[in-house]
């Protein structure tokens, strides 16, 4: 259930899977000093975030000028019932769910409200060692969460006792007041394309993306409140309305940059906090975006030597180089013609996003050959029908599903004014420029990762409040892989300005260090038995950690 954070489609094809606006800063009144031993900078846009006495904070964390009204939040009573019919894990394990009512905006907590929904599997432990409750958040943006505590229960062990498991929905997906966008008019590739008319139609794409999503009901009057603050300050609302002084986390990819924002916002209230996977918290997402490019492109370098060695079964080359060559050459006449595949029409851009997810994960190098086994055929004209793996990736392409969280993941992406899910260029030549010179150095993925990702440079208002700024102490364990396509660099750069973290890396091709049999891939016994050491006695390892990279393929 990782969404990785790669682009708009890739965002939700991950979910199946499994992976600069201006900013309107808001007036913002002083916080109170932050707990003893916990510490959070005060930016240029004001108080980075701190709680409030209610618990509660209003925009950039600082206190809203009504925080007495954010009491019936807090003190809002649950009424716990079976969860959603579609919900069949979290009904099979005896979960119940309920809705917290949280401020559309909360800097008027006394205007509209939303409902953000919630599940629990209550703790099994003894009172005497239970810890509170454990939440968590899978990714995306974009991903929704309701059952997702409950999917780390295998790699949690004995501690899932300990806690009640608490999953949840962000506001606007899932079950969580949704917002619902008008179907997509898009029109079918054309016969013959080149790189610009394939950046034009993304362009028109984004666009279109924008309006349909606006014009339906009042999504316009909603959307400036999809932000990553707003699902922090809603878990806090969570937090509370549960009973609980203090929250337990574990988030990966953008759900541990989630985390970052909520230890910023409300270091008082953190207890045993997990991270998995993060950006620098000093780029926006479109650098973000940017900076895979060359991790990707060693990626395909290493998928091409494992490729090669594996010859008898691909025939796709005995040396890496040659390889490497078929993905180029594909990719090269499909910017002229796209590929005719099972009655489509597959795009380079496509191309590059198919080709881009998988090889994120080191055990995915097997699938990623035989996708490529079947578009060297296709380009060929020699493709009858595509192999299983490939059919699958156009199946859920083409899935409500991975609709879902595309539209999932533009809100926030267009909702926050930067850092962790924001931070888009206005004129859209600035994409095209980015992608042409991206070619000299990344040729199968720059001119994706560089492209218009987003239809944010579209959206009718800028982001309400600016980006999060992450320079605190609060205690947090954070997991990296050196090989992801989030660079090890920028994880430093993470552990850097939490100040009180401490770093478990190690060693493999992966995004997601913990829980990865949730996904079918292959654990790191050091990181599970780190994080549960963590979680259930409460104590940071004394030093970071580099842990032994298991065996893959």
């Amino acid at each position: 259930m990782r969404a990785t954070t790669t682009t708009t489609a890739g965002l939700g094809l991950a979910a199946v899977l499994t992976g600069v606006l201006p900013a309107q800063a808001l007036a913002e009144r002083p916080s109170p000093p932050a707990p003893t031993g916990h510490t959070a900078s005060t930016g240029p846009s004001g108080p980075s975030g701190l709680s409030g006495p209610s618990g509660l904070s209003g925009p950039s964390g600082a206190i809203p000028a009504g925080a007495a009204a954010l009491a019936k939040y807090r003190d809002q009573h649950l009424t716990w019932g079976r969860c959603p019919a579609s919900q069949k894990e979290l009904n099979a394990a005896g979960a119940r769910c309920a809705h917290v009512t949280v401020p559309l905006d909360y800097a008027d907590p006394h205007g509209r409200t939303i409902k953000v929904a919630v599940s629990r599997i209550e703790a099994t432990a003894p009172k005497s060692e239970r810890r509170g409750v454990l939440l968590s958040n899978p990714g995306g943006p974009g991903g929704t969460g309701l059952a997702y505590t409950l999917a780390l229960r295998p790699a949690l062990k004995d501690v899932a006792g300990r806690y009640d498991l608490i999953g949840f929905d962000p506001r606007f997906l899932g079950e969580s007041s949704p917002i619902i966008c008008d179907p997509a008019r898009k029109p079918a590739p054309p016969a013959t394309t080149s790189p610009r008319a394939d950046f034009d139609a993304a362009v028109r794409d984004g666009r279109e993306d924008a309006r349909r999503c606006h014009a339906r009901g009042d999504n316009a009057a909603l959307l400036p409140y999809a932000s990553s603050r707003n699902v922090a300050r809603d878990m806090d609302v969570i937090r509370a309305a549960l009973g609980q002084r203090t929250l337990s986390y574990y988030g990966v990819s953008y759900g541990a940059d989630l985390g970052a924002t909520y230890a910023q916002l409300f270091p008082g209230r953190v207890d045993r906090f997990v991270i998995d996977s993060v950006t620098d918290p000093a780029a926006t997402q479109y650098e973000q975006f940017q900076r895979s490019g060359a991790p990707a492109e060693r990626a395909l370098d290493e998928w091409a030597a494992w490729t090669a060695r594996h010859h008898t079964t691909y025939r796709l080359g005995r040396g890496a180089d040659r390889v490497r060559a078929h993905v180029e050459e594909v990719l090269a006449h499909a910017e002229r013609r796209p590929l005719p595949v099972a009655g489509q029409r597959l795009t380079a851009p496509l191309l590059r996003m198919i080709l881009k997810q998988p090889l994120t994960q080191g055990e995915n190098d097997a699938t990623v050959a035989s996708l490529v086994r079947d578009l060297v055929a296709a380009d060929r004209g020699e493709l009858t029908d595509p192999g299983p793996e490939l059919a699958e990736m156009l199946k859920m392409l083409n899935s409500p599903e991975a609709a879902d969280s595309m539209l999932g993941g533009m809100f926030f992406m267009c909702g926050d004014g930067g850092w962790p899910a924001g931070g888009w260029p206005m004129a859209t030549e600035t994409y095209w420029r980015n992608s042409q010179r991206s070619r000299a150095t990344e040729p199968v993925f720059g001119p994706f990762v560089n492209g218009v990702t987003a239809p944010c440079p579209f959206f009718e208002k800028p982001p309400r409040e600016p980006a999060v700024t992450v320079d605190n102490d609060v205690p947090v364990l954070m997991l990296q892989a050196r090989r992801d396509h989030t660079r090890f660099a920028d994880a430093l750069a993470m552990h850097r300005a939490l100040r009180g973290s401490r770093l478990v890396a190690t060693d493999i091709r992966g995004h997601g260090v913990y829980a990865r049999e949730v996904d079918g891939l292959t654990p790191v016994p050091c990181a599970e038995r780190a994080v549960n050491d963590y979680l259930g006695g409460g104590e940071l390892p004394d030093r970071d950690r580099e842990c032994p990279a298991p065996r893959v393929g």
